[in-house]
């Protein structure tokens, strides 16, 4: 028997329990991996309040968690590509990671990078693809200035730094505690609240190119406010807002590939991304871990480690 993370009807952190599961096996072209990291994110909360039911409709009792890395310990019918001791990293679209062990299929998983620590391996996928497509939506060049809310974030973390990568001036917006470690990976931090604008009309003095919002519709409006073409404004989270100003809302699920986590986690193993991780849990600390997440002023990830 194993550990896995469930809840048995929509609600707040309290639903959340341990429950002792079977040890999945492994179906053709998938493999079980024995969990080291899994972070959690923000949508999963969202899913166990069931803020989230139209999209993504629950059938209880119900797992949670997508990001995972960990050590291949069983192969399905026809898997080729890995073998039992791999070291790998991907998802799993289930809401199962989460537990001591979990199936994936071969194509939504990749080997670990050697050097990448497994907390940051574990996560890498959410944070990662959803950087990605936020970056590509707004058509990102060399030279351009561009502005990102919830910067010091888990997605905003590593946003600011794939757009330094790709050689863009970048104005981050996020908390006063969080300036230090912007400033250190090239960001020019502004602090968030009254009189925003005119700080980033400083911070931007030749003017923003694009927008990506990582927080709430109040950005997408400040971006419209402040003249940056609707084309080049992305929200990951704001989906209304982008319908009635016309802007872009991309993320993860317009960039869920291995090629482009791959991108990432070869940028990570390069030291050109850093992946703050502000936390880790043991697996059956996960309501505490929560409950630190929905503070929403977490810089970096939070990770169960089982």
């Amino acid at each position: 028997m194993a550990r896995a993370v469930r809840f048995d009807r929509y609600g707040e952190i309290d639903e959340l329990y341990i429950a002792q599961v079977e040890v999945p096996a492994a179906q053709p072209g998938e493999v079980v991996v024995a969990v080291r990291a899994a972070s959690i994110n923000p949508g999963e909360s969202s899913i166990r309040r069931g803020a989230l039911e139209a999209l993504y409709p629950t059938t209880f009792p119900c797992g949670e968690g997508s990001d995972l890395a960990g050590v291949v310990t069983a192969v399905g019918a026809g898997v080729t590509g890995f073998a039992v001791g791999d070291e790998v990293l991907g998802w799993t679209d289930r809401r199962a990671s989460h537990a001591d062990y979990v199936t994936a299929p071969v194509d939504q998983l990749m080997r670990k990078p050697a050097g990448v620590p497994w907390a940051v391996a574990g996560s890498l996928y959410v944070i990662g693809v959803t950087a990605y497509a936020s970056v590509r939506a707004v058509a990102v060049r060399p030279g351009d200035t561009v502005v990102v809310s919830a910067a010091a974030g888990g997605v905003g973390s590593v946003t600011v730094q794939l757009l330094k990568a790709r050689g863009a001036e970048v104005v981050g917006i996020a908390s006063t505690a969080n300036h230090g470690w912007l400033t250190s990976v090239g960001v020019t931090p502004v602090a968030y609240g009254d009189g925003l604008a005119e700080r980033v009309g400083k911070a931007a003095p030749g003017g923003v190119d694009a927008f990506l919002d990582l927080f709430g519709p109040e950005y997408v409006r400040l971006a419209v406010e402040l003249g940056v073409p609707r084309d080049r404004i992305n929200t990951i989270i704001a989906w209304e807002a982008a319908r009635e100003y016309g802007t872009k809302a991309e993320g993860s699920g317009t960039a869920s590939t291995i090629e482009a986590l791959a991108e990432i986690a070869e940028l990570v193993a390069a030291g050109r991304i850093e992946v703050p991780v502000a936390a880790t849990y043991p697996l059956d600390q996960v309501r505490d871990a929560y409950a630190e997440l929905e503070k929403r002023h977490t810089r970096g990830k939070i990770v169960l480690i089982p």
